[in-house]
């Protein structure tokens, strides 16, 4: 696990400029590399390359990038981690490959050498962002994994391109465009992230997950897909897993075992987070189980109860007999925190569980420097509130004629959330949804949508973003619309969506940021692309068993945990960031959606951001994700401005 950053330049710059763009780029993401930095530089052809390394496997100099391939013919450097490594060795050895060292990055550098990008790509299980450079043929390729769990960001510059882990290293380049994509900016306030392959500033884009760019000496960049979701999608359905439910829970308990062993292997301490919650306790169940010694656990927790899942995850931990420890967040620890966001996350990023990710990275890795994760559970086995809405409620409200939806959705939408709120708390609370308002008022305007359009009202931030927003969001990606077209069932159609464009943009750029500003490696096994697959070949009726979400992983944590340990309400990994706006941060909160600092943005419009602003300080709403997005894009402008200057 570590940060890279490189470039081509052609032109031929002043002796030493070159290098000096490198180093500046270089160490923009030192933290993500404490360990050690490399370069490698080939002067006749203006490829640079520049390593920040975590050491994880292999600590000796032997796995120090950039590193070139037992036969010098290919240069790589790396991102990620390798979990088929001892496989493709031993492959790779049989054909008369050499090894000075037990590195994964060996394994790459000599896989390109002998079988080239397009065939090495599909037979790598892991995580990944790389750059590697054929010195012959005079080719770089920039890859991304599957699923887009370690970011990778480019430009193009005169001369050729540059890229980096992180966006305000690749903006060390004197030569990228800084301004601000205002379709990125509109993407963003929707959604709180900058959807991939964009970035929120002109000049630069993320290389999108399962992609990569080639760039041949004297043409343009070209960018193909080595690996389709929606194709893993079509071989699914057209070769569905034999033998109904009971197959359907050997296979995802085998492929499981295997994911979280091949992900206990480091040369380093390694632990889990833990919340108490179905997935991570699932993954620390079968680490403990995989085990000579307790696992390392950790989790956070707050002294507001409602939002506190710390006593979940130590029952869990003290049945399982892992090592644990629970970290209780002060609001001054939130406060401080949130504004080292905009320089750990480099981008405009409102997902309030930022904050309690990052501090729970930053005490977990006092103690280890690899942590296996819980994500991936909801989008592989349908675990969200939304998939159940779908299956259920929905489904049947779509059955209605045309005025009957409407009138429906006049009547959930009449009673303020407030409203809503007092009317569940009637019911018991181990039956009662957290934020049951907010929820309901998002129900009523899905009702008559178009599965793509009811996704994008679903994941919004707001009720209606063009109401605060200056501009138009583009289209989705035509890999949405293919999939979308493979499916009938709302269910998988939601998974699809999720594992497209929320589960990259939202939740692995959540994890990789937070775990990598404070040098952690995480990884989560849940996400391995073998089950990945393996849920495209289940019928929906296997995922949604019964009406239970995540009807595999509970029958299979049932093994190791009693029920009553986690079958609970969903809540999620959230922080109650709408009572400390109107609390601890608001005088924060205030400067920032000043008439004067919204003007400056240009980005929304001032006066119907100040209404909702009232509004929530009078508690007639709790629009607390909405302001957040625009908290976060006002406090990353404030950020960038200072790199734009420097």
């Amino acid at each position: 696990m570590c940060g890279i950053a490189g470039l081509i330049d052609r032109r031929g710059h002043a002796p030493g400029q070159a290098q000096r763009i490198l180093s500046a780029m270089s160490a923009a993401i030192a933290r993500r590399g404490p360990d050690g930095a490399g370069f490698w530089s080939d002067p006749h052809t203006g490829v640079h390359f520049a390593h920040r390394r975590l050491s994880i496997i292999d600590l000796s100099e032997a796995g120090s990038q950039p590193m070139a391939s037992g036969d010098g013919r290919v240069v790589l450097c790396y991102n990620g981690m390798l979990y088929n490594a001892p496989e493709l060795r031993r492959e790779l050895a049989a054909a008369g490959c050499t090894f000075r060292g037990h590195s994964d990055t060996e394994v790459i550098a000599n896989a390109f050498a002998l079988w080239g990008a397009d065939r090495t790509l599909p037979q790598l299980n892991g995580m990944f962002a790389l750059a590697a450079w054929w010195r012959g043929e005079r080719t770089l390729v920039l890859a991304r994994d599957r699923l887009g769990k370690k970011p990778l960001y480019w430009g193009k510059v005169p001369g050729g391109v540059a890229w980096s882990s992180e966006l305000p290293s690749l903006c060390r380049h004197p030569d990228i465009d800084r301004s601000i994509d205002r379709g990125a900016a509109a993407s963003y306030l929707r959604t709180g992230h900058v959807p991939d392959p964009l970035s929120i500033i002109a000049g630069a884009g993320k290389l999108a997950a399962g992609t990569m760019l080639t760039l041949r000496d004297g043409a343009e960049p070209s960018i193909n897909r080595w690996w389709s979701l929606t194709e893993a999608v079509e071989r699914g359905q057209a070769d569905p897993l034999p033998g109904g439910p009971d197959a359907a829970l050997n296979q995802a308990a085998t492929l499981i075992d295997d994911a979280v062993a091949r992900r206990m292997t480091s040369d380093v301490p390694f632990g889990a987070f833990l919340s108490g919650g179905i997935d991570s306790s699932l993954v620390v169940a079968r680490m403990q189980a995989q085990s000579a010694r307790p696992v390392a656990s950790f989790a956070i927790g707050y002294k507001e109860a409602a939002y506190d899942e710390s006593r979940d995850a130590e029952a869990v931990a003290r049945h399982l007999g892992t090592e644990h420890q629970s970290f209780i967040l002060a609001p001054h620890e939130v406060i401080d925190t949130v504004a080292q966001l905009p320089s750990i996350y480099g981008e405009p990023f409102a997902d309030p569980s930022a904050v309690p990710s990052t501090i729970l990275a930053e005490r977990a890795r006092r103690h280890v420097t690899v942590v296996l994760t819980g994500d991936g559970g909801d989008e592989v086995f349908a675990g969200y509130n939304r998939y159940s809405a779908a299956n259920g409620l929905l489904r049947k409200l779509d059955r209605l004629p045309t005025p009957a939806r409407a009138a429906l959705a006049k009547l959930l939408a009449a009673p303020s959330p407030a409203a809503w709120d007092r009317l569940f708390s009637l019911i018991p609370a181990s039956m009662r949804p957290r934020s049951a308002g907010e929820k309901m008022h998002k129900l009523a305007p899905l009702l008559g949508l178009d599965p793509a359009r009811r996704y994008r009202q679903v994941t919004s931030q707001w009720l209606d973003a063009d109401a605060i927003r200056c501009d138009p969001e583009p289209d989705d990606p035509d890999e949405v619309a293919a999939g979308l077209a493979l499916l009938d069932d709302p269910v998988e159609q939601l998974r699809l969506l999720d594992l497209l464009t929320y589960l990259p943009g939202d939740i692995l750029t959540k994890v990789d940021r937070a775990t990598m500003a404070h040098g952690l490696e995480a990884r989560a096994p849940l996400l391995d692309y073998r089950l990945v697959e393996l849920s495209f070949r289940l019928p929906p009726s296997t995922l949604m068993h019964g009406g239970r979400t995540k009807w595999i992983l509970r029958t299979l944590l049932e093994r190791d945990v009693p029920r009553a340990l986690f079958e609970r309400p969903k809540s999620g990994f959230g922080i109650p960031i709408g009572d400390w706006l109107r609390g601890p941060m608001r005088d924060w909160a205030e400067e920032l959606l000043s008439v004067q600092a919204l003007d400056e943005c240009g980005l929304v419009k001032p006066a119907a951001v100040r209404a909702v602003w009232a509004a929530h300080l009078s508690g007639k709403v709790n629009a607390q994700y909405g302001l957040w997005t625009v908290l976060m894009l006002q406090s990353w402008r404030r950020y960038f401005a200072s790199i734009a200057a420097a």
